[in-house]
């Protein structure tokens, strides 16, 4: 198996790449999407397409999309072609905290569609910045592989 995965390594890495780009453009226009929501006026027709909006972005782009990252970034890792150090590591944990980022914004999704809103605009403003932050780090370690 291995021996297969290590033919292909450049169709799964540059798989992986495309699917994170979907991931990481879900992840940007999600919480921009609560923004908005937000402050349509409760109840009304417009935050109703709001619901509609953020649970398809969820359901079509960002569900299907972390899963092939991490079918893709596992198969990478099964070729032992990447080399692991600290930098991988870490690359690693931002991963896993984006993929829990993915999962409080489904959450945060839930709660908007009930009429719920727990944060306030400004809020969910800077929290649409984690992705960036988090993509920025991880292209420096996978580039730089700085340790």
């Amino acid at each position: 198996m291995q021996e297969f995965l290590q033919m292909i390594y450049f169709w799964l890495k540059a798989g992986h790449i495309i699917f994170v780009i979907f991931w990481m453009a879900g992840l940007f226009m999600l919480p921009r999407l609560f923004v908005y929501h937000q402050e349509a006026p409760e109840g009304s027709e417009e935050a109703e397409k709001f619901v509609d909006r953020e649970k398809k972005l969820l359901k079509i782009i960002l569900l299907p999309s972390i899963i092939v990252v991490w079918a893709l970034g596992l198969a990478l890792l099964g070729t032992g072609m990447v080399p692991l150090g600290g930098w991988f590591h870490l690359k690693l944990l931002i991963v896993l905290i984006l993929s829990g980022y993915h999962g409080y914004l489904s959450v945060y999704a839930k709660k908007l569609a009930r009429g719920e809103r727990p944060m306030t605009g400004k809020q969910l403003r800077l929290f649409n910045e984690v992705p960036g932050i988090a993509v920025a780090i991880i292209v420096i370690l996978v580039v730089v592989k700085p340790f």
